[in-house]
């Protein structure tokens, strides 16, 4: 079964806790402090493999958890770190969060982090200092990363043939590489898509066959968007047209409506293939091949019949010079962008005056409570122990030395205002 949309919930491993260690032998008094650190939680890490073709898998295991470091001990003995959980992935899969990209593996062996694992809290050999001998602080570790991601599979293919349904795709493709897609007179045949690899003057072409488009298929019409994100990465598009159709031009202006609608399909490169040509007069040939040059004068039309095997060869090596003609071209815009960035050209400067300079920290009232927000705040919160008082007396000075204190009492915060901190709750007290 090919899927290529799926949704999964991911949760990174959680960071260990520190421990509250005191080196305790029998000639050493006052050994002092040896808590050691919490290991980090394990990451989830997908990585693009050429062997895997197909999200199936995510539809039975839709919950993926990294393992959780280890706690720290005594004699300042640190916790092992999490195992990293490696996901493996087709080629091509755009990982989404909150519907924003945050992955795309293109090549074979690219990893990303997607749910990055918790740092582990450190223990309190960390915090001894020459005012402070004894301290019982330790830090608890950082919960992973935990959401729901969308994974979405973007074939990647030197070719990507569309047409109207039944215009004899899966047949070319059964014809020219060694895929097997089901072949019948009817449409919507293929429902999925089939990938295939065709060989012309030694050279390899990946060839996609994507499931016939309709009328309205860029608005989601008939198998639409479900399949034209198929045909978004394919180097050129070969449009198939049956030789049969009342008006080929017709049938080809459909398509290159859709295609023109959907991404930047319409500026691919293209060549097109009157199919089905076998026994057909030369003249009916000569005439549908003028209805598709009325619609674009610049088209490539080639008239094949790939059960008679007539005109593969030559429509094959023109497939083929124009994927190496299309790879060329990115290569040399990549080069060239590339030489502009390293250039000695100096970059311009932009400054911002200081009222532009945004806090690093916000505080909001919210009914009765006091929301803190911000990066550096939410980590030492997340950190720290809300059931040892000193722990959390630390993180009432940290507020103090950041200038959150000052804020709070601004907007009115009293000795029992409740303050929430990276979902950690705590009171204000006479004394702070």
């Amino acid at each position: 079964m090919f899927t290529d949309v799926a949704k999964v919930s991911l949760k990174a491993g959680k960071g260990g806790d520190g421990a509250v260690s005191f080196r305790r032998e029998i000639y050493i008094p006052k050994g002092g402090p040896d808590g050691g650190d919490g290991g980090k939680g394990g990451d989830i890490v997908f990585r693009a493999d050429k062997d895997t073709n197909t999200l199936i898998d995510f539809r039975f295991t839709p919950i993926l958890t990294a393992e959780d470091g280890r706690n720290g001990s005594g004699t300042r003995s640190a916790g092992r770190a999490g195992k990293d959980l490696v996901v493996e992935v087709p080629i091509g899969t755009i990982v989404k969060r909150d519907g924003n990209v945050i992955a795309d593996l293109t090549q074979d062996g690219r990893t990303a982090i997607i749910a990055k694992g918790g740092d582990g809290g450190f223990g309190n050999a960390h915090f001894k200092s020459s005012t402070r001998q004894a301290p019982i602080i330790a830090e608890v570790g950082e919960p992973g990363e935990e959401f729901e991601a969308e994974l979405e599979l973007k074939l990647l293919a030197d070719v990507g043939l569309v047409g109207l349904p039944n215009a004899g795709k899966s047949t070319f493709l059964s014809v020219v590489s060694n895929a097997k897609p089901e072949i019948a007179d009817y449409p919507f045949t293929t429902l999925t898509p089939q990938l295939g690899v065709a060989t012309i003057d030694k050279h390899d072409l990946l060839i996609a066959d994507i499931p016939g488009l309709i009328e309205g298929a860029s608005e989601g019409k008939g198998l639409g968007h479900d399949f034209l994100r198929h045909v978004d990465r394919t180097a050129v598009l070969l449009h198939l047209v049956d030789v049969y159709n009342d008006d080929a031009g017709k049938a080809y202006k459909t398509i290159r409506g859709e295609l023109e609608k959907y991404s930047d399909l319409a500026s691919r490169p293209e060549v097109v293939a009157l199919t089905k040509c076998e026994g057909v007069d030369s003249e009916i040939i000569a005439m549908q091949t003028a209805s598709i040059l009325a619609v674009n004068p610049d088209a490539k039309v080639f008239a094949i019949s790939s059960s008679a095997h007539q005109g593969i060869d030559e429509l094959l090596r023109e497939l083929k010079d124009e994927v190496i003609s299309h790879k060329q071209s990115e290569l040399d815009s990549s080069q060239e962008v590339s030489s502009r960035l390293s250039s000695d050209e100096a970059l311009p400067t932009i400054s911002l005056s200081p009222k532009e300079v945004k806090s690093t920290w916000k505080v909001e009232k919210q009914d009765d409570k006091f929301i803190v927000t911000g990066e550096k705040i939410e980590k030492f919160a997340r950190r720290t122990d809300m059931n040892n008082y000193a722990s959390l007396n630390r993180l009432r000075d940290i507020m103090k030395k950041m200038g959150i204190r000052a804020e709070l009492t601004s907007q009115g915060a009293e000795p029992d205002s409740v303050i929430s901190i990276a979902g950690k709750e705590f009171t204000l007290v006479e004394d702070w």
